[in-house]
């Protein structure tokens, strides 16, 4: 979608798959691509390269899965890092595997701790850690970022940091940690901690959490969803359907041309039979 590729899986398979990497002693790292992450990488390589490192990207987006549905190569379902925050941790508690949560202001990661482990009976949440803002340019801050979460030695590390921080900064890490995986979750922490309020979920099984969270903080996501991501969705989605019809109109031609000439195509040299001589 955009010049990304996208996985289709639902939030169960995503489950599934990093569980079962878990148990294998296999990290990885998924990102959630929604329609402003597709804008950026379709306009920056280096954006778009970050995610193709990932081994799982899944759709966080309604107009995503609208476009795919489109093009005849549907993807099965919306999957946000605000659910696999849940999920995953679900399956974590189950199978004892400890996690970490970077992001959010002060306080918010241990709030969110405190919701994950209230809705998880038995998970162990290694380390919660929220640096400053801009520690990343900070060779000690990134230092201490590193040396606290090896110290925990995590086996699922949520990143929420918004695109592409989160996600350069698991770049950064994942040498460290080779068997965890990271998951780049934006306002995932900050939606369990209940410091952000998210959208009910018919709004979000409509397409429609952006104008939610966008009446919810207008000042500072007026621009990115209306000047930026809109026009984006909507060539997207428009692109989309142009191809589509293209493609039926091309079905139907074709099928016009076999209706006249009573042919399908070519003909092809006849196989010689089982045994016979070539």
């Amino acid at each position: 979608m955009g010049g990304v590729l996208l996985d289709p899986f639902t939030e169960a398979q995503v489950v599934a798959r990093v569980m079962g990497a878990l148990e294998r002693g296999t990290g990885g790292h998924v990102v959630t691509p929604n329609v402003d992450i597709c804008r950026a990488a379709a306009r920056d390589p280096a954006l778009r390269a970050l995610i193709d490192a990932a081994e799982l990207a899944v759709a966080d987006g309604m107009p995503l899965v609208w476009a795919s549905r489109l093009l005849g190569r549907p993807l099965p379902e919306r999957v946000t890092g605000a659910d696999l925050i849940w999920s995953l941790t679900g399956a974590a508690a189950d199978r004892g595997l400890p996690v970490y949560l970077i992001g959010g202001p002060p306080g918010v990661a241990e709030a969110a701790r405190d919701a994950l482990c209230g809705r998880h009976p038995g998970l162990v949440v290694a380390g919660v850690h929220a640096p400053p803002y801009g520690f990343e340019t900070s060779a000690a801050a990134l230092a201490e970022v590193r040396g606290r979460l090896v110290a925990a030695r995590p086996s699922l590390v949520f990143v929420g940091l918004g695109f592409p921080r989160q996600d350069r900064l698991v770049a950064e890490l994942r040498a460290d940690l080779p068997g965890a995986w990271f998951v780049g979750c934006g306002a995932a922490i900050a939606f369990a901690a209940g410091s952000v309020r998210r959208a009910p979920g018919w709004m979000g099984d409509h397409g429609l959490e952006w104008l939610f969270r966008l009446i919810s903080e207008p000042q500072r996501l007026a621009r990115r969803y209306l000047v930026d991501d809109l026009p984006f969705a909507l060539r997207l989605l428009s692109g989309a359907l142009l191809r589509r019809a293209f493609r039926s109109r091309s079905r139907g031609e074709e099928t016009g041309v076999r209706r006249r000439t009573g042919r399908s195509g070519p003909r092809r040299p006849r196989r010689p039979a089982p045994g016979a001589p070539g």
